[in-house]
């Protein structure tokens, strides 16, 4: 009878069945290595799917945005501060014009909100009044709502959280922050400047943070020296109950009169898009520092999953390897290599689905307790639980295929070893591994063009609108050559690990031999070199952008003075009340320095200013030909230097800046508009005192001569600056942009020093007395600059702020020191490098310790002829540093480059930066770390083990 050679029907089916019963019982029989791959896997796609999570949860639905500003209103009608009647408010924000064509209109006269409500409705106001309490000898202020906050209709906007509601005439509620703030019980009085009252309950804004401290009043509660004012309407919001919806178009028509409404129907189905713009409005200038950030995470994202599977895959190898008699017994019982192959890929389905349903479990499950949490703690960050399915999708669909992908190589090298050398327990001679070094090589080259092309598409040199275009591509193109290097990287390492031992001579006898044994196996180094590299890619990248991102925080900050530096007014206009205007109150800087050093001990120095009389009691409206700018009792003009049109910052037609490392684009002033700088009048401490810096023999010249030190050269042209006063009045068209500027009173000429400050400060510069004298610019006392040792705490603030406010006598005088931006933000880079290094090291205790399970065949063959116990930790430590070593130095260099490169194609081009002290201390710990590790951890006594057959 012949032999019938054909398949047999179904056979695949039945060899994938057996592959995948195998692979399920190996994973039994070897938990430990299981679970430590689930978690591998598991980790990243927790991770991703936890910070999605939270992301989406962080925006708010449109259903949570009826419930927690309207509760069960209609609409809130309120004032929207807009230039003209053409702007349109955000239909889903009422605080946020969408679209406006910019142009001022003078006799645009903005309505009240009341005027505009519609008919046939119950109206419901809420007033916001700034009140002031008293702490010790000082006053402070607190915010107070006139509102009647536990009625109905504000179900589901406002709760109360404890106690009861008011009854009598003294009783009020208040929110939790008040009334820890000033360690308050209920039944205690609090007297503020709206009378003495009894909280009787705390009260929950569904859209404000408990913390806040609010009094809510009723309004017969509200005493009279509280009443309207000319400016009310600014401050009290309408709610609107009934059930009729209002529509888009009378929003539209209230935006025209200056008035926003929040509306239920709006908001639950918002109009189309076309519908959202104003004929002739300047087009949205979508920076593309959002994109940065998106850049950065995805770049992280894409080499965390690469990483993560080349962990998996050291996994995998050592696995595979301790496989190999039972898989070479299944190849010679006649299973195919394929069938061979599916086993262990087989396990990696397995890991795989397991981890990556284990970890959007987790990762859903975290982000839920995260978010009940702050929702419990009366914080609105996070306004609910919204799960994002695509990105959990995505992430596991990522997190499954790095697992398949781990097990792949492992199971290709298996699969094509030999049976007889498999079942006479001795190693099969190691493949030359010469496609996977072609391969690598091409794919180095791929990835060399790709980041050659995004860096060409996203050069500064480029159109800026055309750049903001193509970001997202950019980003791609970035993020795959950097994904495609390092995984061409690794698909060379074994040639490169088999080069660097080539000539080892001069080495010690244990890292000759461990250099000498990493070539020799390197199915155990590879993996383990390549598991390090992508952990120092990750490493390398996050530190990169890290260091970037705040060196373009730097270079953005807005600064309002020196770092830890206040500025306290000495001339402040009190409030208004009953529509009469009162005189402005002058402070003495003496007394206000006693105080603020009394309440602070970190004060260093104060120092008064002197500036150009500010603008007070100025007249609303056009200038008349009969009313002065200036008189005795009023003044309307203000100073500032005008900007040569030669050197003015180059903007694209979508307002987008040319180039933000042009010098006509930073330093002080250079992006500012007319009112957020001053001219100062003073000597040399007060350039010390304003700028950071000593004025030099050049600059006390110019001054000394009738000149100005100014702060920015782009104001300079011929070596003279123009001084220009401005009548507030009045209104021209911008020379550059939308919008309006005060029309130019006169212009001065002086001769001009440029002394740049430390920081960008608010201030064009400088004039003598003598100077101010002359240009007859009425100098007066306008500031106290307090100069602390180092950030304030929020204790310490509250102290100055209190110690403040004695002197003042008014409400909402508070103390607040210039942060800079390494107070806030400076440990998050600390927190990015401390991370990255301990991902780094923990990839390298990780291969480290299955290239040790590996290799205890070899350190029991050097035990058995009589190698010393020193001899084997030395050896363990030496595998390890040199593994170590070479995955982190190519590491390194395989995230710096494509972090460098993506930071020079988005905003964060002018401020790349490379911390090269962070990177050394990555490329010189993490081998030195795995060394120790690996010698402290190695045994001097090996387990006994039974003895092999064969």
């Amino acid at each position: 009878m012949p032999l019938d050679v054909a398949p047999a029907p179904h056979g695949r089916r039945s060899s994938l069945r057996v592959a995948v019963r195998l692979a399920r019982r190996d994973i039994a029989r070897h938990k430990g290595r299981s679970l430590l791959i689930i978690l591998l896997i598991m980790v990243p796609v927790a991770g991703m799917t936890g910070a999605a999570t939270l992301y989406q949860s962080s925006q708010r639905t449109p259903a949570e945005i009826v419930d927690y500003e309207l509760g069960r209103t209609q609409a809130r009608f309120s004032a929207l501060p807009v230039p003209g009647a053409d702007s349109l408010q955000d239909p889903l924000n009422d605080a946020m014009v969408a679209s406006s064509t910019g142009r001022y209109d003078p006799d645009f006269k903005p309505a009240d909100p009341r005027d505009v409500l519609p008919a046939g409705y119950q109206v419901l106001p809420q007033r916001q009044l700034q009140l002031t309490t008293g702490v010790g000898e000082a006053l402070v202020a607190l915010q107070g709502r006139e509102v009647d906050a536990l009625n109905p209709a504000f179900a589901g906007k406002f709760t109360l959280l404890d106690g009861r509601p008011p009854h009598g005439a003294a009783e009020v509620l208040a929110s939790p922050g008040l009334m820890a703030r000033f360690n308050l019980a209920f039944g205690q009085e609090i007297t503020t400047s709206a009378g003495t009252f009894v909280p009787v309950g705390t009260i929950r804004d569904a859209g404000a943070s408990d913390g806040n401290s609010f009094l809510y009043l009723q309004s017969r509660q509200v005493p009279s020296n509280l009443a309207a004012g000319p400016q009310t309407h600014l401050s009290v919001s309408y709610y609107l109950v009934g059930p009729e919806p209002v529509t888009w178009d009378y929003i539209k028509d209230a935006n025209s009169k200056g008035v926003a409404v929040l509306s239920r129907s709006v908001v639950l189905d918002p109009p189309p898009l076309e519908q959202r713009v104003v004929p002739g409005s300047q087009p949205h200038n979508d920076s593309s520092a959002l994109m940065a950030v998106y850049a950065t995470f995805g770049l992280v994202g894409a080499l965390a999953l690469l990483e993560v599977g080349l962990l998996a895959g050291a996994a995998f190898a050592v696995g595979a390897k301790q496989q190999v008699r039972e898989l070479a017994l299944l190849a010679s019982s006649g299973a195919e290599s394929p069938t061979i192959r599916a086993v262990v890929t087989a396990g990696g389905l397995w890991l795989g689905g397991i981890a990556v349903a284990a970890g959007a479990a987790v990762g859903l499950g975290g982000a839920a307790v995260v978010v009940h949490l702050v929702r419990l703690a009366g914080s609105v960050r996070l306004a609910g639980v919204h799960p994002d399915v695509p990105m959990t999708l995505t992430a596991a669909a990522m997190g499954l295929v790095a697992c398949v992908i781990a097990a792949l190589v492992p199971a290709r090298q298996v699969s094509r070893q030999a049976v007889f050398g498999a079942l006479k327990s001795g190693r099969a001679p190691a493949p030359t591994a010469r496609r996977s070094t072609v391969a690598g090589a091409v794919a180095l080259v791929a990835a060399a063009v790709l980041l050659l092309a995004g860096w060409v598409l996203g050069t500064p040199t480029s159109d800026p609108d055309q750049r903001a275009a193509e970001l997202p591509l950019v980003v791609t193109i970035l993020i795959l050559g950097a994904v495609l290097g390092v995984a061409g990287l690794v698909m060379v390492t074994g040639w490169l690990v088999l080069r660097l031992t080539s000539r080892t001579q001069w080495m010690t006898l244990s890292l000759r031999m461990a250099a000498r044994d990493s070539a020799r196996n390197r199915g155990r180094s590879v993996p383990a070199v390549a598991a390090v590299l992508a952990a120092a890619a990750l490493a390398s990248a996050a530190m990169v952008l890290s260091a970037s991102q705040q060196a373009g925080m730097r270079q953005s900050h807005w600064w309002g003075g020196l770092e830890n530096q206040a500025s306290l007014p000495l001339v402040v206009d009190p409030p208004t009340g009953g529509g009469s205007r009162q005189p402005p109150v002058h402070v003495d800087a003496s007394a206000l320095s006693a105080a603020v050093a009394g309440a602070l001990g970190t004060v260093e120095w104060s120092h008064p200013i002197t500036a150009p009389e500010s603008t007070r009691t100025c007249m609303d409206g056009q200038a008349g030909p009969g009313l002065p700018a200036r008189t005795s009792s009023s003044n309307c003009l203000q100073y500032s230097l005008a900007l040569p049109e030669a050197n003015a910052c180059p903007r694209t037609p979508q307002g987008r800046l040319a180039d933000p490392g042009d010098w006509r684009c930073r330093g002080s002033m250079a992006l500012r508009s007319s009112y957020d700088g001053t001219v100062l009048v003073g000597g040399e401490k007060d350039i010390r005192a304003v700028l950071g810096r000593d004025a030099t023999p050049e600059a006390l010249a110019v001054l000394n001569a009738g000149g100005m030190v100014v702060t920015n050269p782009v104001f300079v042209s011929g070596g003279h600056v123009l001084l220009q006063a401005q009548d507030v009045r009045t209104h021209e068209a911008a020379v550059q942009g939308p919008g309006t500027v005060p029309s130019t009173v006169s212009s001065t000429p002086l001769a001009a020093a440029v002394l740049e400050p430390v920081v960008p400060v608010p201030y064009y510069g400088i004039v003598s007395p003598a100077t101010a004298q002359r240009l007859d610019l009425h100098p007066e006392p306008a500031a106290l600059l307090v100069q602390l040792a180092g950030a304030p705490s929020e204790a310490e603030t509250d102290a100055a702020s209190a110690a403040a406010a004695s002197v003042y006598g008014l409400p909402g005088m508070t103390f607040r020191a210039e942060p800079g931006i390494s107070q806030g933000s400076q440990w998050t880079t600390w927190v990015i490098v401390a991370v990255s290094a301990l991902i780094t090291f923990s990839a390298a205790g990780i291969t480290t310790g299955l290239s040790m399970a590996d290799a205890r065949a070899d350190h029991a063959t050097l035990a058995g002829v009589g190698a010393a116990p020193r001899l084997r930790k030395t050896l363990a430590g030496s595998q390890a540093l040199f593994t170590s070593g070479v995955g982190v130095v190519l590491g390194t260099l395989a995230g710096t480059v494509p972090a460098v490169l993506l930071a020079l194609s988005t905003d964060l081009r002018t401020a790349v930066e490379v911390p090269w002290l962070h990177l050394s201390v990555l490329v010189a710990a993490v081998p030195l770390t795995g060394a120790a590790l690996a010698w402290a951890l190695t045994r001097a006594r090996l387990p006994m083990s039974r003895r092999s057959v064969g």
